[in-house]
């Protein structure tokens, strides 16, 4: 197996990076993505010997400069990397708007893709997926919730399931009054209580925002209606999802809240890998309870949002994740508040004339619209 690993130095490249350590020995790192934490990509290049290694801009490219593999920078470098390179599976574990492209040109030079990056399918997944049939790729969810659903479909036909049950954590606000949400601070926000993740889908996560986008995300993978996809929260993090089928039967997916048995079966599915990872006691998980409840959408309005670019489709989605990762990025450096995320998000969706989306370039035509909204912002 031949890796593209794009996002190396994020959560889930790290996680990506130790399942290849510690239980894929025969594989190859061709290449390792990383944006602005050339320490940790100089550390990795040590590591598994890369050979190649992409940074977005000269200036990180000049810290890279005694690593023994070939450095590439901009946009335009990476994709033509992908559309020639020698991987066969492309690891898509960027942050964010910027790993749609990308998982375009693997899909277009027919690689198959390991995709933790849901904002390609949050923002184009209307093209994606037809093309991604087309030319013969295999798209597999690194996702725990995705990976889940997958996982409980394996062996069943896709027309014998009544509604797919996505959980949720609930993040670090689930017990919280709204007032007291109101004043919390990144700080409070960035305390998940289940999960070790990075600061954008951390946030995403305490917003509900993650949880609209997995929503999503679910409907282009799964080839399933709003209306077949329930949100449930699930505080102790170990069903990681569900499926129900039209005979009443629920297949649930169960483990441990560690992302690396979810990338493990992206890369190697349909065959298990035997590993060391922790296993679940199943006698004293959860304190012997497993609860579930409703999310509430009027202390969580982003997932009401999501819900509603769902619906509406088009260069709706492109715009409010746009937004939204502008949003959450001022809220980290403290310069707004929790509930302004949302508050401008509806704003955004007030003054916007939503187009029906029939190419990559509506795409970019959205986000442009987005980043001139955003300057109108201050």
């Amino acid at each position: 197996m031949i890796i593209a690993l794009l996002g190396a130095t994020g959560s889930i490249g790290r996680q990506a990076l130790d399942v290849v350590r510690t239980t894929l020995p025969h594989a190859k790192i061709e290449i390792l993505t990383g944006h602005r934490n050339t320490k940790l990509l100089v550390e990795l290049a040590a590591e598994f010997s890369p050979e190649y290694i992409w940074v977005p801009d000269a200036t990180a490219a000049g810290e890279l400069r005694h690593c023994n593999a070939k450095v590439l920078t901009g946009e335009s470098e990476l994709l033509s990397y992908i559309k020639s390179c020698n991987a066969n599976v492309v690891v898509n574990a960027m942050v964010g708007g910027a790993g749609l492209r990308p998982t375009l040109a693997a899909i277009e030079a027919g690689k198959d893709i390991a995709l933790a990056n849901k904002e390609s399918l949050v923002t184009a997944g209307q093209l994606i997926m037809p093309l991604a049939k087309k030319m013969g790729v295999r798209i597999t969810p690194i996702d725990s919730e995705h990976s889940a659903i997958w996982q409980c479909l394996q062996g069943n036909d896709i027309a014998a399931v009544e509604k797919i049950i996505l959980t949720a954590s609930g993040g670090p606000f689930r017990t919280w009054e709204k007032e007291k949400i109101a004043a919390a601070t990144a700080e409070d926000a960035l305390r998940h209580p289940n999960w070790n993740m990075g600061p954008k889908i951390t946030i995403d996560s305490a917003t509900f925002m993650n949880k609209g986008l997995e929503l999503i995300e679910a409907m282009w993978l799964f080839d399933q209606p709003l209306s077949n996809i329930e949100i449930v929260v699930h505080p102790q993090s170990l069903i990681h999802s569900m499926v129900q089928y039209i005979d009443g039967s629920i297949i649930a997916q169960i483990g441990t809240p560690d992302m690396r048995m979810p990338i493990l079966y992206a890369l190697s599915a349909p065959d298990r890998v035997k590993t060391n990872f922790p296993r679940l006691d199943l006698l004293t998980a959860g304190s012997g309870n497993m609860t579930f409840e409703a999310p509430c959408e009027i202390r969580f309005p982003c997932l009401a949002l999501a819900k509603h670019a769902a619906i509406v489709g088009g260069t709706l989605p492109a715009v409010m994740n746009a937004v939204n990762e502008w949003a959450v990025g001022q809220f980290l450096n403290k310069k707004i508040n929790f509930y302004d995320i949302s508050e401008l998000i509806i704003q955004a969706f007030g003054a916007y004339h939503v187009k029906p989306l029939t190419c990559a370039a509506d795409i970019a035509e959205a986000e442009a619209w987005a980043a001139d909204y955003i300057k109108s912002k201050g």
